[in-house]
């Protein structure tokens, strides 16, 4: 390099997973890439994944018409919690995420509704007519996609095509629709959109779109990104439990949601849907094999992903 020009900036890689999908001649480039990005920012971006962009239109639609209903109306949807596939509603500054990262913040400055076929939920709304198809329907496109990363996964670690998937049945998955309204008033000191937080689970893929006040990941260096909004590309990271697995080899990024500047011009409205791919909670998280070669020892002691998953909401959801 010479002497005069400045190191790359850091950036999260684009990754396009079709060649993998199909079984081409470069399904081993795409799994260098997803190593290489598994191990360097926990984060990269997918092209090529075949979700339907008409599911994912229909989703986005008939959940940004439930969020525009009268807050007293939405506040009274999904409280049961006592149906398996219902739906939860949770509502602005319900959830500090940061918490689990022992700080302590107001509320994030958001709403969500939150679904998953084996997740305790209320019954579904009246209104709009659709909703609770819509999210099956996109569970559906999300679970394909997931299953195609997994055999990726694999074969970046050296494990056999198939070996994650017993960890998948009955799954814990849940897909949740995040409406982060418009900030009419200075947020509280300390309160984000999102507050700063890694996830939980295997892994994240996340439908994102363009505003002001959007998805940040910290570097190794402590550095924030944006990450880059593409035209029907998706986020993927990677999560604790994944990270756990790995022997922390593969890295979950803490990442949070930025408040729009307080100077913008027009809407700073934002709308995103993130699927969280959880194994069963009899899932047993221990360091993988490969993980522990030339004689590395695992870091932690087996755990399951019930037990796990119960203490990180705990920490999320208190209000001490």
């Amino acid at each position: 390099m010479p002497h005069d020009a400045a190191p790359a900036a850091p950036s999260i890689p684009v990754i396009d997973v079709a060649p993998f999908i199909a079984g081409g001649p470069a399904a081993g480039d795409v799994v260098r890439q997803l190593e290489a990005a598994a191990r360097d920012t926990g984060f990269f971006l997918v092209t090529g994944h075949g979700v339907s962009p008409e599911v994912t239109d229909h989703l986005y639609t008939l959940a940004r018409a439930f969020f525009d209903e009268p807050q007293d109306w939405k506040v009274g949807q999904g409280r049961e919690a006592t149906l398996e596939g219902g739906v939860s509603f949770s509502p602005l500054a319900d959830e500090a995420l940061a918490a689990t990262l022992g700080l302590k913040t107001p509320g994030d400055y958001k709403e969500s509704l939150n679904f998953g076929p084996r997740l305790k939920g209320g019954r579904w709304p009246a209104k709009p007519d659709g909703l609770e198809q819509a999210f099956v329907d996109y569970f559906a496109e999300m679970e394909r996609l997931a299953r195609h990363l997994r055999r990726a996964f694999c074969a970046a670690i050296g494990l056999r095509e198939d070996h994650f998937e017993p960890c998948f049945d009955r799954h814990l998955s849940a897909l949740r629709v995040i409406n982060y309204p418009e900030q009419d008033e200075a947020p509280l000191p300390g309160q984000l959109r999102a507050g700063v937080h890694t996830d939980y689970g295997f892994m994240t893929i996340l439908r994102s779109e363009a505003s002001p006040g959007g998805l940040q990941v910290r570097t190794r260096k402590g550095e924030w990104l944006d990450a880059p909004n593409i035209e029907g590309a998706y986020v993927v990271n990677i999560g604790d439990a994944f990270m756990r697995w790995t022997n922390d080899e593969w890295v979950s990024t803490p990442h949070r949601v930025a408040n729009p500047p307080g100077d913008r011009k027009g809407s700073a409205r934002r709308q995103s849907i993130p699927f969280f791919l959880n194994p069963s909670a009899e899932t047993v998280i221990a360091c993988l094999e490969p993980f522990m070669r030339d004689g590395k020892a695992a870091k932690y002691e087996p755990i399951t992903y019930g037990d796990y998953i119960a203490l990180k909401t705990s920490q999320a959801f208190s209000k001490a």
